[in-house]
């Protein structure tokens, strides 16, 4: 299969990329202009639900207005700005711990979060200042009065955030290597570019949740059923699907269009069977473990060492297994290692149920790293890998590799420098920028690509 740099295939991903990209830029910048100013009414910037945190902020026993203050947990977030009486509401989903945050860059001079006068059931989040943890009592409203100080804001050193910001953004890259490796197999042995591989990852997590949530089955059962169900997927999607379609000789672009209908088809039978509610596997949010500057849970060092452990092993099976070598062949040119003996639609099929595993796993942990399982989890990762595996090189494993590391140190060490709501678009705006110089992409090859 020789690909050469100037397959429209680059280039419609490109623009696809590009587009959103600008398009996110747009939505955020506005977003952001709203979110400067205060609402008419406490909690007027936001859908209401029968569940809100509210109160006042004051200095010296005056208001202090237009704070920002953002809640978040239970895979749910949002932000509001105090008015000029120093009110403020935010309205959560359901009863559940969330984390309060005071923006403290939004507070005036000389002022800060006073520790010594937080209110009762507020617990200081370790490592931060102007974050806590509050959880719902048997009301349906949870007033919290903040009381400021006078005193000196103590702050990170540069060197400190932009360290936290490279674990996190490694942390990230990893588990998106894992499903962005899988995707770049299967383009690789048959040139389709699957959009519904954002699916196959919320599939692992949905399994997880099934199993360990909903049947109260322990967690490792919920991961080994993710595991087992994520190969079921990728064995049944392509014995049913692509292998028929691939016989009727398809073509790239036709195949993609069907990929993107499958894609539709499994979110919203997700939507369907599993509700549009956020929920959380067992163990999530776990109190952080402070490394000096740098605050990881037991979570993050799991996920950390199941995703290099994982990634290393899908570099032997590509090295050194005859099946692995098998496989970079097709990829190179199917014709040629058809014509060698490699049962090439085997190959695929073997290929189809370890991107399903790689994709169920890295659903699990990114359910973790952004706490909640959702029916569209998955769409939330799928343009960045693709952006990872165009980034690296399409067709190799490991330049999605390389690709889903650079994309993930990128997004997080962005929010240095950017608003963190655009920090997704700042990742593709590195990848555009790279594809313009090395249209190939990194790992690529001008003659062909796989």
């Amino acid at each position: 299969m020789t690909l050469t740099a100037r397959n429209p295939l680059r280039w419609i991903v490109l623009a696809l990329v590009a587009f959103t990209a600008a398009a996110a830029l747009l939505l955020t910048s506005g977003t952001a202009a709203f979110a400067a100013s205060a609402p008419d009414t406490p909690g007027g910037d936001q859908e209401a639900t029968d569940y809100y945190f509210g109160g006042v902020i004051t200095f010296e026993e005056k208001p202090v207005p237009d704070v920002t203050v953002s809640v978040k947990g239970g895979g749910f977030d949002a932000e509001t700005v105090t008015d000029a009486e120093g009110k403020w509401r935010l309205y959560v989903p359901d009863k559940d711990t969330y984390t309060l945050t005071i923006d403290e860059d939004t507070l005036p001079d000389g002022v800060i979060v006073d520790p010594s006068q937080l209110p009762e059931g507020l617990q200081p989040v370790q490592g931060t200042t102007g974050s806590f943890e509050v959880e719902f009592g048997l009301t349906k409203t949870k007033i919290v009065n903040l009381f400021l100080g006078a005193g000196e804001r103590v702050t990170q050193s540069f060197g400190d955030q932009l360290l936290v910001r490279l674990v996190n953004g490694l942390n990230f890259g990893l588990l998106l290597a894992l499903a962005a490796m899988g995707a770049a197999l299967i383009y690789g042995t048959t040139g389709l570019s699957n959009f519904a591989h954002g699916e196959m990852v919320t599939w692992g997590a949905l399994l997880t949740l099934l199993f360990s949530t909903v049947w109260q089955l322990p967690l490792w059962a919920g991961i080994l059923a993710a595991v087992l169900g994520g190969a079921a997927l990728g064995l049944a999607l392509d014995a049913a699907l692509w292998r028929p379609l691939r016989r009727r000789g398809l073509g790239v672009v036709q195949l993609m269009i069907v990929s993107i209908g499958l894609s539709l088809a499994l979110r919203y039978t997700f939507q369907f069977f599993a509700g549009g509610a956020t929920s959380q596997l067992p163990g999530s949010s776990p109190t952080p473990i402070e490394f000096g500057p740098i605050s990881l849970s037991y979570i993050d060092l799991i996920s950390m060492g199941v995703s290099i452990v994982v990634i290393l092993g899908v570099a032997y099976f590509l090295l050194r297994t005859r099946i692995g070598k098998a496989t970079r062949a097709i990829s190179d040119n199917p014709q040629l290692a058809s014509a060698s003996g490699i049962n090439v639609d085997r190959v695929i099929r073997i290929v189809w149920i370890i991107a399903g595993v790689l994709a169920a796993i890295s659903g699990v942990l990114w359910a973790y790293f952004r706490p909640g399982v959702r029916w569209d989890m998955g769409t939330q990762m799928l343009l960045l890998i693709f952006a990872a595996i165009t980034l690296g090189g399409l067709g190799t494993a490991f330049g999605a590799l390389l690709g889903s590391l650079i994309v993930g140190i990128v997004v997080e060490t962005s929010t240095m420098w950017i608003p963190s709501d655009l920090k997704y678009a700042g990742a593709l705006v590195v990848l555009i920028i790279i594809l313009l110089v090395r249209p190939q992409g990194l790992l690529g090859r001008k003659e062909r690509l796989g």
